[in-house]
């Protein structure tokens, strides 16, 4: 299951302000970390969206527990599995019953040493020959992401051929007029 928000004038004080009164005490603290708005909102919004994910499902306890990368699981449903990812442009939550993992980044310019740092030479020069490069190297950094996010492995994993298909499947969505792209992957 999928939850998606993009309506960024939406992030307002007084949406913080309304969600906090939804939340317990420890998102409350959790997100009023965030020094700015938008950090705030992400938090309490995201969790909100994860609720709702998960009500229909009977689950209520969201006791967190977190993996030795940080990836954080539902200590009561360890059968349920899911993870949250935001950029400027939107939320994303993911929930499966198995292994998922969730990215959504706004479009952005690679640098060079970026690209090489993070493509394989193949996925270079697809990317530089695309008619868009900054959209297919944002669905490639989405893609690799969502990868390491359902592994659990944080970004200590190899990232030039993590996109091999071993294990996984993978969808890609791209919203071009507000310029972002999210990815989900599923084990298999």
């Amino acid at each position: 299951m999928i939850s998606l928000f993009d309506d960024m004038s939406q992030v307002t004080e007084s949406a913080v302000q309304r969600m906090l009164t939804l939340v317990d005490t420890q998102r409350c603290q959790e997100a009023l970390r965030y020094k700015h708005l938008f950090g705030q909102f992400a938090c309490l919004k995201s969790w909100l969206m994860l609720q709702g994910l998960l009500k229909p499902l009977g689950i209520i306890d969201l006791s967190m527990g977190r993996n030795a990368h940080g990836k954080p699981f539902l200590v009561h449903h360890p059968q349920v599995h899911f993870n949250l990812s935001h950029c400027q442009n939107g939320l994303a939550v993911a929930v499966d019953f198995a292994p998922v993992g969730i990215d959504i980044e706004r479009f952005r310019a690679p640098s060079l040493a970026l690209l090489e740092r993070t493509m394989n030479p193949a996925e270079a020069e697809w990317i530089r020959a695309s008619s868009d490069p900054v959209e297919t190297f944002t669905q490639y950094w989405t893609r690799k992401e969502a990868v390491v996010k359902l592994r659990g492995t944080g970004i200590t994993d190899e990232l030039h051929d993590i996109l091999d298909g071993n294990g996984y499947r993978l969808e890609t969505h791209v919203n071009r007029d507000l310029r972002y792209a999210w990815t989900v992957a599923y084990s298999k």
